[in-house]
């Protein structure tokens, strides 16, 4: 089963917690600290194997969470670090987020590794608190967590050149002619219904990777048929062979034909005409493929056509050669972030969440809200006067207080965090 896009949910590993420790000495109060730091959580890595041709081990795979880092352990012994998560995919493909469409990864040569989601850091023992004023810290920090998103996996088939046209033009045919590929071929529409892609040798020892991409049809751009997973494998392709069926052996207008392939290349994304074409007038040996071919150099005067005959491997040799040529002077294209093919899906402007926010609930009640206070605020790590001192330290640092002032907060108002209730108390 070909499987070229999956929605997946990506978690790295939490790093561990610092620990409160202490050297257990006769006669010395405490000992001093001796709690140790919290291992890194584990990242989540993507490596491109070779040896791969679809995404379907993600399908029955969706959830890719890394390991969590160890918590520190006494005698300033480090936790150990969480393993990494490494998720083997195929050559070209790419890794997006689901929330904006932003690239987080692009694995196009063997072996290359990305990481995607960075574990977090782990957290410092009370070693590290201690002070002239302090020699016995009772407080030790907490891990932070790893990132983590729903992302969507695509594979895009990664290819030198594509083959494009509407269904049983010959494509199927040309890549085997040309290749060891063995593609199905069928006298029906739409035999090929996952890219297959083969190695090309001309004869004068120059090579490229020859894609033959799944028939379009019109409306494909908007997403009739398989458009959009047909489409989107030609991004990568820095040339493109159309195809045509000069013989008209389907009952179709090669010359009609021409322009609806490239208006949907146009329709669904402007740089894949910037792309170079190389025009194929297939199936020659047809009766009525001659007269279609002077209508098609009518309507279209400036456009070079080579004429083949596929099924006999006639005439294919001035194609590849000029396919090669091209290659030379063609540079990559970037794939685009900024456009999205997904039909039914409209994107909207919104504001950024403030890091903190302030609100009145009603008079003399106020709530501390944001994901910086989701992420700072743990009423479990309150245990001791310490976790309360560190803990007003942190809100101080943050500017929680400053901006509690700003508000309009009074001496003896209620401040709410997270459902927890605090006095606020002017200094």
């Amino acid at each position: 089963m070909f499987v070229d896009q999956v929605k997946v949910f990506i978690k790295a590993g939490n790093g561990g917690d610092g620990i409160v420790s202490f050297r257990h000495e006769k006669y010395v109060a405490y000992g001093g600290p001796f709690g140790g730091d919290g291992g890194k959580g584990g990242d989540v890595i993507f490596e491109a194997d070779p040896g791969m041709t679809t995404l379907l081990d993600l399908r029955y795979h969706r959830r890719l969470i890394a390991q969590n880092g160890e918590k520190g352990k006494n005698k300033r012994m480090h936790g150990a670090n969480g393993d990494n998560k490494i998720v083997k995919v195929p050559l070209g493909t790419i890794v997006k987020r689901a929330d904006d469409g932003m690239i987080v990864a692009d694995l196009t040569e063997p072996w290359q590794q990305q990481v995607v989601a960075k574990g977090g850091r782990g957290g410092r023992g009370n070693c590290h608190f201690k002070s002239a004023r302090n020699t016995a810290p009772k407080y030790a920090e907490s891990g932070k967590e790893g990132e983590e998103y729903d992302a969507v996996v695509e594979l895009r088939t990664l290819a030198d050149v594509g083959l494009v046209g509407f269904p049983s033009v010959g494509k199927s045919t040309f890549l085997e002619a040309v290749t060891r590929a063995r593609p199905e071929i069928g006298d029906y529409p739409f035999t090929t219904i996952t890219p297959n892609v083969g190695v090309v040798q001309t004869k004068d020892g120059r090579s490229f990777i020859l894609a033959d991409l799944p028939g379009l049809i019109e409306g494909a751009s908007e997403g009739k048929g398989l458009g959009h997973q047909f489409l989107k494998h030609i991004e990568r392709c820095r040339v493109i062979i159309h195809v045509l069926d000069m013989g008209g052996e389907e009952g179709r207008d090669p010359v009609q034909d021409y322009k609806i392939i490239n208006d949907e290349l146009k329709n669904y994304q402007l740089r894949l005409l910037e792309r170079p074409q190389i025009v194929v007038a297939n199936k020659m040996d047809l009766e009525h493929a001659e007269e279609n071919l002077e209508r098609f150099k009518e309507a279209y005067p400036d456009v070079p056509v080579y004429e083949t005959t596929t099924i006999i491997h006639e005439g294919l040799d001035p194609v590849l050669r000029k396919a090669a040529d091209l290659l030379m002077t063609t540079p990559a294209f970037p794939l685009e972030t900024g456009q999205n093919h997904e039909s039914g899906v409209v994107y909207k402007f919104e504001e950024k969440k403030k890091d903190v926010q302030i609100t009145e609930l009603e008079p003399h009640i106020w709530e501390v809200s944001g994901p910086k206070i989701d992420k700072s605020f743990d009423i479990n790590k309150l245990n001791t006067e310490e976790d309360y001192y560190l803990f007003a330290n942190k809100m101080r640092y943050m500017g929680i207080d400053r901006m509690l002032r700003e508000a309009g907060v009074q001496d003896g108002d209620t401040v709410r965090i997270n459902g927890f209730e605090f006095e606020f108390i002017e200094n």
